[in-house]
């Protein structure tokens, strides 16, 4: 075909509304990070890429999307790249560049990535999978990135919990048992409590690349949760594992509250304007729906907030 297709996407749509994000989703691509002195990470990634369209414009440039996302991952072949959070800046940057008629771009990714674990009681080597998630909104006042990650835990409940210590408590003054004895053997023995599987998912969102470590994340947001849970386990680690959730029970919002904590304790150098996401759902056992509790909000905010 010698003539030149007619650039449809440019023409003057029918009605005149702007849109906030026009692009791509589940885009699948595999992501190299190299990392020093060791074989580097290789991650099958989803890519979501998007930039917002003026009203006078009937639509976007969807190609132009695709190549970006892989000329980035093409240069990162040649060029090493460290963090998947400068990835997906670098790639909404480019995107910013090549279509100019957008005020601003954003990506978004998230990959499974296989840990390697140690079994709390057996000390057996096992492996374990946690999502990362990372993203990064390009403008002309410049680029913001995000970092962090989606784990799965146990949780259980504090309330079914005082239920069943107060029946315990009841029967053993039933059996004569002296008060002392009985607070005793509470104190040393959690009572039952219905558990839940639970995922909380943590992010930090900062001007640039956030200045937190990833795995650091990963350890808090497995730690908000009343134990971590294993892929393998012998009976000496399921009753370490039973055993630590009864002695931890918490609720949803408790998890996003340690979350909260141990952002601000850990990483005292983050920016006040540094936002930090954080959620939790429950997969309940004995109700037919979940349970979720969410807080976003900026360093500044959680540091005052927990001072307070």
């Amino acid at each position: 075909m010698s003539e030149q297709l007619p650039d449809v996407q440019a023409n003057r749509p029918d009605v005149t509304v702007g849109l906030n994000q026009v692009g791509v989703t589940g885009v699948e691509k595999l992501v190299k990070l190299a990392r020093e002195g060791k074989r580097p990470i290789v991650l099958m990634a989803e890519f979501e890429v998007f930039v917002d369209l003026p009203s006078w414009r009937k639509g976007a440039d969807m190609s132009r999307n695709m190549e970006v996302v892989d000329e980035i991952l093409q240069d990162a072949v040649e060029e090493p790249r460290y963090r998947v959070e400068d990835v997906c800046g670098e790639t909404a940057e480019r995107l910013l560049a090549k279509h100019d008629y957008t005020t601003s771009a954003e990506v978004r990714m998230e990959a499974a990535f296989v840990t390697k674990d140690r079994t709390p009681a057996t000390d057996r080597e096992t492996q374990g999978t946690i999502d990362i998630i990372a993203g990064a909104t390009a403008t002309e006042d410049g680029t913001r990135e995000e970092i962090g990650t989606r784990v799965t835990g146990m949780t259980v409940c504090p309330c079914s919990q005082g239920m069943s210590e107060a029946r315990a408590r009841e029967t053993l003054e039933e059996l004569d048992v002296d008060d002392a004895t009985v607070e005793t053997f509470l104190e040393r023995v959690p009572q039952p409590g219905h558990s839940q599987r639970g995922h909380a998912t943590l992010t930090v969102e900062s001007t640039g690349a956030p200045e937190v470590d990833l795995m650091e994340l990963v350890d808090i947001a497995r730690d908000s949760m009343s134990a971590r849970i294993y892929n393998l386990a012998k009976r000496p680690d399921e009753d370490h594992m039973t055993y630590r959730s009864h002695a931890d029970a918490k609720f949803v919002e408790d998890c996003v509250r340690s979350m909260a904590e141990s952002v601000v304790d850990r990483f005292p150098d983050l920016p006040d304007d540094a936002v930090v996401t954080m959620k939790q759902s429950n997969d309940e056992s004995i109700h037919q729906h979940n349970a979720h509790a969410e807080r976003v909000a900026t360093v500044a905010t959680l540091r005052q907030e927990i001072r307070d």
